[in-house]
Order: structure tokens, then C-alpha cells, then sequence
């Protein structure tokens, strides 16, 4: 595989974004890198070859203590005494609730360590323990450096560089999406996207990275931009789209032109271009949807904002060739985890949403033949707080995620097991784990994590580190903690 050298001007652009970046200290974002990855792994593949990743963003900050909860006696222990039953006003769930979802890996984790998932999560539960193709990224997080707490509470921000204003919903949204906290208008996938002009694979650029969850700073460049859908479809222009305007075919015929006719103003012409742009752009779209129908439908009778999501997911994957597109990103999400209060009442229907869509969409994947060639992976703002306020939990930091599909090594943990603790002494190899209540400092970096998907999707290693600058500060054991490049949880 390689990469097109591109245009001087434009590697002197991307060099001079990158070097902002990494000198601003800042986590470097998740998803937009990914994106960037759809760009740049679009001119290496082969063109016979088709790869896509899905981004199921949580937001609000899911609850990693209750939806990957430890099973094994003394971990379940420590955590039903932080949390408290739930009949005794606490949200611990009833370890004889989790039986259904207890996680059997191939390779059993070190100290008799176990985990089930939530309750309500026996699709991803199954997808795990009998078909392998679910992994659990334990605690990951933005990370610029390994930190121990010490660190972390140092002055010395410069020699211990943080994330940009953690524990903010906002914030650390667009941090793990553009590298910048809130205000941020340009992603980093969004340049990366730019330095790849030429697309020598996706005929068509626009359908590189597709938005089913509206608008995302994560796929903003100066010249690479998002396509957005609905789970309904492609979004037309009504006056263009409809067969009348105002009951009359003339008005319809004279909008379309003055809409999209060249003008004289650069500002005017350019908003007419963009204008054709997106009418092209819905015409290709419904057309490729509405010859992607499902020979199986695994999704049945799911209704679910994601569900219906990742339907339209499905399609889009199954109309890729008259998208023109081998290589491609796509961006859904769910709302409703910022769970401070009634986290026991209303997690179950989340968890619940999130376990059978994600099954569902794997299932239709291996219905159309792509199993080993689609991945989808949760990432949200952050995990919370181990300690409960008496209703839910609080803003954190590091949180467990899955990533699914059919080149995942699945039925496998990944990362550190956290030690269930709340107290200042709780250590790990020298590591003190948390920064108050349970909020874990992440043990694996999402610069890590967005590597290892890569890597399969056909980055090659000598590009990374233009995508993932701050993967240089990892790789290798710091503090007793092991931060692999490469985590393994893909083939």
C-alpha cells in the first residue's frame, strides 16, 4: 500500500495544521481522525476492496461502572459497597441480574478477573460469547501522556500535558472530535481530508464521510466537507425536488435555474455550486438507496433512533458502488446519558437501544458479505464518576467501549482492568487509577484505539503519524501500564 505524494502547497498546509495541534498539548481527537482515515485509506486500497467504520457516538457521558460491570467476588464487592444496592437507595445493579450477560472470554484476565455487560444487553452479550465478534476496549480515553494522578494534580502542565478542560460535556465532545474544546470550526479529520485531493478509489469525495446524525465538527476541513443524510434519506431541496412549486412546474423550472445557474458575484456563484452540488449529490443518493434493499432484514421490527440510524447506514453500504465509494466513515449517535439523576431508571432502555441495533447492523453486514469489512465503535464524552450521588454518577473521564464486526478479535478484553476504588490509596503497578470519586485516567489513549482501527482500514504506519501525532508519546510500559501502539483488538 501508499499513499500519492500530494501538492506542495497542500502538504505545507497539513504540516503547518499539524504542528498547531501538537504544540497546543491537546488530546488528539477520535472520530476525526477516523474520518481523515476514510480519505486517506480511500487512495491506498485496492480497488477491489471495500472498508467502512461506524461511530456510535454516546452523548451526554455514558456510566462505564454500569455497563461494563465487574463480576468477579472481591471486584463486585468493592463496587455494590461504592454504589450501594439499588433497593437501598444506591444504583448498584443485583449481581444475580447479571448472569444472562456475563462475558466468558477465550483467554481468561489475569487475578480471576470478570466482567458481565448491563442487564439489558444480551444482543452484544451473545454477539461476544458465542459468535466472537464484539472486543471491550476497557477504559479509554483523550490522553496527550501516560499520567498517574501525581502527575495529573502537577502544576507543571507543560511537562504533564492534559486534555483541554475535561470533565465538560461540551468540551470534551469536541476534543475528542477536533482536538480543540467547544468553538472549535474546523475538524481534524476535516484537514486530513484536504491534503487528499486526488481520490484515486471514492470516484466521488463527497460520499467519503457521511453524517446520519446531523451536523459534526469532526468532518470539517477547509475544502473536505460532510455529506449529511436522514434516516429518511438524502435531503432535497424542496423547490428543486418537488415536481411543482407553488402548483406550478414553470416556478419550479425557474428556481432550479436561478439556484444553480453560474453567476458573476464569486459569492453568489459559489453559493450556486454548492447548491448543484447538493442537488447531484441527493439525485446519486436516493438512487443508490433505492436499489439497497435488504435481501434479509435483520433489523425486524427496530424502531429505535439508532436503529433507523444504522438502517440508513446499511443502505448507503449496500448502494457504495453507485456512491462510487471503497473506502468510507459514517457518524450516528444517541442521546440521553448524562444520567445525574434516575441513572438504574432510564440506562436499561439506552443500553437496550444501543445492544440490539449494534447486533442488528452486524447481522446485516454478514447478510450482504461484509462482515470482515464494516466495524462499528461506541465512543461518547467521557465515562463518570465510580461513586454515585445517591441517583446516578457525575462527569469522568475514562469509560469502557466496544467495537464490533467481523475482523474484530472478539470475545477478548482490552487494555487494564481498573481497580474498584474510590479511595487515594487504590494503586495498579505504581499506577494510582483515579482523580477523585472513581473517575478514571484513562489506561489506553484514544489515540491508541483510533491506531489500531487504522491500521485494518489500510492506513499505512508511515501515515499515522501525520493522522495521530501524539501516538509518538505512547508505546511501551510507563508507569507499570502497558500502551501498546497497535491495542490488538483488530486483524
Amino acid at each position: 500500500m501508499y499513499l500519492i505524494d500530494p501538492a506542495a502547497h497542500t502538504r505545507r498546509a497539513f504540516l503547518r495544521r499539524s504542528g498547531q495541534l501538537a504544540m497546543a498539548g491537546t488530546a488528539l481527537p477520535f472520530v476525526l481522525n477516523l474520518a481523515a482515515m476514510g480519505e486517506a485509506a480511500a487512495q491506498a486500497a485496492p480497488t477491489d476492496d471495500y472498508k467502512a467504520l461506524v461511530c456510535v457516538f454516546l452523548f451526554g457521558g455514558n456510566d462505564y461502572a454500569n455497563t461494563v460491570i465487574t463480576y468477579d467476588d472481591p471486584s463486585y464487592n468493592a463496587y455494590s459497597t461504592i454504589r450501594v444496592p439499588q433497593g437501598a437507595g444506591g444504583v448498584a445493579i443485583a449481581k444475580d441480574a447479571l448472569a444472562a450477560t456475563l462475558l466468558a472470554p477465550t483467554v481468561a484476565l489475569p487475578d480471576g478477573r470478570q466482567y458481565a455487560l448491563h442487564p439489558s444487553m444480551t444482543q452484544l452479550a451473545g454477539l461476544f460469547n458465542t459468535e466472537g465478534k464484539v472486543a471491550v476496549q476497557l477504559n479509554v480515553g483523550p490522553l496527550v501522556v501516560p499520567l498517574t494522578r501525581a502527575q495529573y494534580n502537577n502544576s507543571n502542565k507543560k511537562l504533564y500535558p492534559q486534555p483541554p478542560k475535561l470533565f465538560s460535556h461540551n468540551d470534551q465532545q469536541s476534543t475528542w472530535q477536533s482536538s480543540s474544546p467547544e468553538g472549535s470550526t474546523v475538524g481534524w479529520g476535516g484537514n486530513i481530508g484536504d491534503l487528499v485531493l486526488d481520490q484515486r478509489q471514492n470516484t466521488n469525495a463527497l460520499f467519503t464521510c457521511i453524517s446520519v446524525a446531523g451536523n459534526a465538527v469532526f468532518l470539517s476541513g477547509d475544502q473536505a466537507l460532510q455529506y449529511q443524510v436522514s434516516t429518511s434519506g438524502a435531503v432535497g431541496i424542496r423547490s428543486i425536488k418537488d415536481s411543482t412549486t407553488y402548483g406550478s412546474s414553470s416556478v419550479k423550472a425557474a428556481m432550479a435555474q436561478l439556484a444553480q445557474e453560474t453567476r458573476s458575484h464569486p459569492l453568489e456563484n459559489e453559493y450556486n455550486k454548492v447548491t448543484q452540488r447538493a442537488v447531484q449529490a441527493e439525485t446519486t443518493v436516493t438512487g443508490a438507496i433505492q436499489s439497497a434493499t435488504f435481501a434479509t432484514d435483520t433489523f425486524g421490527s427496530l424502531n429505535t433512533p439508532l436503529a433507523n440510524q444504522l438502517k440508513m447506514v446499511a443502505r448507503l453500504i449496500r448502494g457504495r458502488s453507485t456512491l462510487g465509494a471503497k473506502r468510507q466513515v459514517f457518524f450516528v449517535s444517541m442521546g440521553g446519558f448524562d444520567l445525574h439523576d434516575n441513572l438504574i431508571a432510564n440506562q436499561p432502555g439506552l443500553m437496550q437501544q444501543l445492544s440490539d441495533a449494534m447486533a442488528a447492523f452486524h447481522r446485516q453486514m454478514v447478510a450482504q458479505g461484509l462482515a470482515d469489512k464494516v466495524t462499528a465503535f461506541t465512543a461518547s464524552d467521557f465515562g463518570r464518576t465510580l461513586a454515585s450521588n445517591g441517583d446516578g454518577s457525575d462527569h469522568g473521564w475514562g469509560g469502557h467501549h466496544f467495537v464490533v464486526g467481523g475482523a474484530v478479535n472478539g470475545k477478548a478484553f482490552y487494555g487494564t482492568p481498573q481497580v474498584v476504588s474510590i479511595n487515594n490509596d487504590a494503586k495498579l503497578a505504581g499506577y494510582e487509577g483515579h482523580v477523585g470519586q472513581g473517575r478514571l485516567i484513562p489506561t489506553t489513549s484514544v489515540d491508541q484505539y483510533a491506531a489500531t482501527l487504522a491500521r485494518w482500514f489500510g492506513v499505512p504506519d508511515a501515515q499515522l503519524p501525520g493522522i495521530l501525532p501524539n501516538l509518538k508519546n505512547f508505546g511501551g510500559n510507563f508507569n507499570g501500564i502497558e500502551y501498546p501502539k497497535n491495542v490488538g483488538f483488530m486483524a
